[in-house]
């Protein structure tokens, strides 16, 4: 999809189609009202008799009106002016798209751009429209021999800015959007592959492509026999269940200054969690595939911070295994020894995204990180308690939380902060090792961060629970990319502050 900024008025676009708003209660919007001067009341005589209320998901596509220059006019309904959040403006890019996909059209003029969310500037609504309609375009059909193609798919979206001042600020938008969308992108098709193609092997491979198409990156796999001689007893004896050899990736992007502590993302990167001898139902088993979701969001976000050439540095560490039961594997009652030294009584094979994190996250201490941000589909729990919308949020160092739940707020990839006291450590004693990896049926979410804090105690720290969020089920099964804007947004936002 190719995307640009113009200034100009809808009425003098020679195109396939404008696309205007119109808000509730019939009340036209400014670039409605220039139409509707230019073609003698055409668009308020539509509106009054009724053809469209403007009410969010309406749409009215006219043809060859009177005294312009574009082929068509799209109408959509954006609900009440004053209503209007960042959840109804990625809806609105949304219903626009799923009309334009019908109509033919397939250059598009959006002055949608001048619709009023909160507290959002001309910028915001270019970068997110963007991510809203490659979100609705999306579609995982690698695997079908037959693939459905739009008979006119559209290829160009041009969005409106007021004078040329704002051009400079448009374009920025328009770098922005698209490195985000296709870190998305690549976060979903990540997600979407099947297990027995997603591999801990292949998502090494992944990550070294990102080494070819960026030259500020370098990606290093460690092997099994490599995390033996660092003492990773945790990670391993995850993987010690499967065929498929575990694997510690990481990604470093180095484009700050030299002596620039890195921020580094640490991705839980499970290919597929059977949950081990502690078996999982069978049900919605297939789903599994995507526990590997925390590693494809931290390669995704990285691909955008490298496509915007951000003059920062980042590392991203993914331990990445298949969770399988076998007559080798790890069993409930095993005591392992982490790399910190710590002992773990493994009380369910199934809690064992903590045991591969843990390791990493002790291994994160040699690149001296400023913050480390960990992304995990962790715990039923935090779906439980937080459903499908926002992640679960942890920390030990609140400055670090805000800075996320501002982010999450900024990109509409929101986040929800839960405690992370003292009081819950009590429940992960164990009567044989130092600790156990599970703490009983309360606060499960919870719990597991306070696992994951007993690691974090030399760098500060948050831990993003995307088990709600990390990909959809039913009619609409699949990987949402999430939390790539997230992450995205987060180091964007730094490099503000240090401006």
């Amino acid at each position: 999809m190719e995307y640009t900024v113009k200034s100009g008025n809808p009425e003098k676009q020679r195109i396939g189609c404008v696309a205007i708003p119109i808000y509730a209660s019939r009340k036209l919007s400014a670039s409605a009202k220039v139409i509707d001067k230019a073609s003698n009341g055409y668009i308020s005589n539509l509106v009054r008799r009724g053809e469209i209320e403007g009410d969010l998901g309406n749409t009215l596509l006219l043809h060859n009106v009177e005294n312009t220059l574009c082929d068509r006019v799209l109408l959509i309904g954006c609900g009440k002016e004053k209503d209007i959040d960042v959840k109804t403006f990625y809806k609105i890019n949304h219903h626009m798209v799923k009309r334009l996909q019908a109509s033919g059209a397939t250059e598009i003029a959006s002055y949608l751009t001048e619709v009023p969310v909160k507290r959002k500037d001309i910028s915001w609504k270019i970068q997110h429209s963007i991510e809203a309609i490659d979100e609705t375009l999306y579609t995982f059909n690698q695997l079908k021999t037959e693939k459905k193609e739009a008979r006119r798919p559209l290829r160009k979206f041009i969005f409106s800015v007021n004078g040329r001042g704002q051009l400079m600020l448009g374009e920025q938008a328009v770098r922005q959007g698209m490195a985000i969308s296709a870190g998305i992108h690549l976060a979903k098709d990540l997600g979407n592959l099947p297990a027995n193609m997603c591999t801990p092997d292949y998502l090494a491979k992944q990550a070294a492509k990102l080494d070819v198409q960026h030259n500020r990156i370098k990606t290093s796999v460690l092997e099994e026999k490599d995390m033996e001689k660092l003492g990773m007893g945790a990670l391993l004896s995850v993987s010690r269940g499967s065929r498929e050899p575990g694997k510690l990736i990481t990604i470093e992007y180095r484009a700050g200054d030299d002596k620039q502590a890195p921020i580094v993302f640490v991705g839980k990167g499970v290919t597929f969690d059977s949950g081990g001898i502690s078996l999982k139902p069978g049900a919605s088993m297939d789903e599994m595939k995507y526990d590997m979701c925390g590693a494809a969001s931290v390669i995704g976000a990285i691909n955008a911070c490298a496509e915007l050439q951000l003059p920062i540095n980042i590392v991203g560490i993914i331990p990445t295994v298949e969770n399988m039961p076998d007559g080798i594997a790890c069993r409930p009652g095993d005591i392992v020894t982490s790399m910190s030294g710590q002992t773990i009584e493994i009380l369910n094979t199934d809690a064992e995204g903590r045991l591969i994190l843990c390791d990493a996250l002790t291994y994160a201490e040699k690149f001296e990180p400023d913050v480390v941000i960990d992304v995990a589909t962790l715990t039923g729990a935090c779906i439980v308690a937080l459903g499908a919308h926002p992640a679960g949020l942890l920390s030990n160092h609140n400055p670090l939380a805000n800075d996320l739940l501002s982010a999450g707020q900024t990109s509409g990839d929101r986040c929800w902060q839960l405690p992370l006291w003292d009081d819950y450590q009590e429940q992960l004693k164990s009567n044989f090792a130092d600790i156990a990896n599970i703490g009983g049926k309360g606060a499960g979410t919870i719990t597991a961060a306070c696992f994951l804090s007993r690691f974090t105690k030399k760098y500060h720290w948050a831990h993003l629970d995307i088990a709600g969020v990390a990909w959809k089920s039913g009619e609409h099964k699949g990987a949402t990319g999430r939390p790539v804007g997230l992450l995205a947004q987060y180091v964007l936002d730094r490099l503000q502050d240090t401006k």
